[in-house]
């Protein structure tokens, strides 16, 4: 981890092409401004977090949901029903 200081208005390079610059200090708190290619999402990390997590929950169910699709097929073809993609 890079431990930098700095003050109001002094800046931070990432790459070539990301700046992190610091605009305000008041009471515990920081505000930064971020200026970075078009197209580059930035998140604060609770944000990514919980978006991590429900892609991951999206996922599981849609493979679920997949697998539900296999079983009623199974089910109807075993059962003498017909598969609809005979039709």
């Amino acid at each position: 981890m890079l431990i930098l200081t700095r003050k109001v208005g002094q800046s931070i390079l990432v790459g070539d092409d990301i700046e992190i610059i610091l605009t305000d200090i008041k009471k515990g708190s920081v505000r930064i401004g971020i200026v970075a290619p078009n197209g580059l999402q930035i998140y604060r990390k609770e944000v990514f977090e919980r978006i991590k997590e429900e892609n991951l929950e999206a996922a599981k169910n849609a493979v679920m949901s997949k697998d539900w699709d296999k079983i009623f097929n199974i089910l109807k073809t075993h059962l003498g029903g017909e598969d609809e993609s005979n039709n």
